[in-house]
């Protein structure tokens, strides 16, 4: 998903203009992936380090359980062509998420956090989930203290509704985590 309006809103890194697109998730992109895992990416999302045929065989099932009909969709997140994360969809009613709402999540590589780059990604992402019609409202459910995360949902435009108790995508948590949960029409 190439924005061609990206002047209005590009991101800038140390003056250079970048080129942020969203892109299907390839196999070719997990090296990229674990390399820009740190330890808050693995505490808040994915519970343990991953490595590169771990995340090929997560891309190959994302693929086999599209094909099944799955609502889960997962892209990268590239800057001039490089993959620095990742940003996935899925309209399956989950913690605080309802019929009609298509839930968002991501991760990007800490050497360019605060950039605004995420932001740009959710508002693309939510470009394209509106043209294919996929659902009535995008959802950010993030944990209540990742700030980090709360300011992506701010800075694309999502709107805070409500806390919620709730899982973690970290299975050996034993306690419910609360999450905020932020809308945004599509």
């Amino acid at each position: 998903m190439r924005d061609p309006a990206l002047d209005a809103a590009g991101a800038v890194l140390e003056g250079h203009r970048m080129t942020i697109t969203v892109e299907p998730l390839r196999v070719e992109d997990a090296g990229a992936m674990v390399a820009a895992e740190d330890e808050e990416t693995i505490r808040r999302l994915t519970g343990g380090r991953s490595t590169i045929e771990g995340t090929r065989e997560y891309v190959r099932r994302l693929a086999e359980n599209a094909l099944a009909g799955s609502t889960k969709r997962a892209f990268t997140i590239r800057v001039d062509g490089e993959c620095v994360g990742s940003i996935d969809h899925d309209a399956d009613p989950q913690d605080g998420i309802g019929p009609g709402d298509v839930n968002i999540a991501y991760v990007l590589a800490p050497w360019l956090r605060g950039r605004g780059i995420t932001a740009r990604a959710v508002e693309l992402l939510c470009a394209e989930l509106s043209r294919r019609g996929a659902g009535e409202r995008a959802v950010i459910r993030c944990e209540a203290d990742n700030l980090a995360s709360v300011r992506v949902a701010e800075k694309a435009g999502f709107a805070y509704v409500r806390d919620v108790l709730g899982t973690s995508e970290d299975d050996e948590r034993s306690s419910p985590v609360r999450h905020r949960v932020y809308v945004r029409a599509l």
